[in-house]
């Protein structure tokens, strides 16, 4: 199971990788891989403020939707628009490429709740 070192991860399977005070996020290469063959992402917040815990989007694989949970509370500044046509790069990339959001982050301090790799691994059993 791939679980960069260098993100930190949600029990709800989103990961942040923080630049400065912008924190980048997306899903997991396991939750990827439990939903399937994702066919839709679904992001209407830009512009909006989120609050850590509330829901930012959802996903769309084959046979489910799931929801997306924002990590850190702030505003979503930025949706990775080709997701809207090529969705499965969430399936093909989930750290790179197939990246949902970029979030101006209010409260730093939410950063320490997050997830360790190590911790991460264990939720999943790894």
């Amino acid at each position: 199971m791939n679980i960069p070192a260098d993100l930190k991860y949600t029990k709800d399977h989103e990961w942040v990788k923080i630049e400065g005070d912008t924190a980048i996020i997306g899903i997991t290469h396991f939750a990827q891989s439990e939903l399937g063959d994702i066919v839709y992402v679904d992001v209407d917040t830009v512009d909006e403020t989120i609050d850590k815990d509330e829901v930012f989007g959802s996903v769309e694989a084959v046979k489910t939707v799931s929801d997306l949970f924002m990590p850190l509370s702030g505003e979503v500044t930025e949706f990775n628009e080709t997701l809207e046509d090529e969705p499965e790069k969430v399936n093909a990339d989930p750290y790179g490429d197939g990246w949902m959001i970029k979030v101006a982050i209010s409260d730093a301090s939410q950063i320490d709740e997050l997830l360790s790799p190590e911790a991460y691994k264990e939720l999943i059993g790894g």
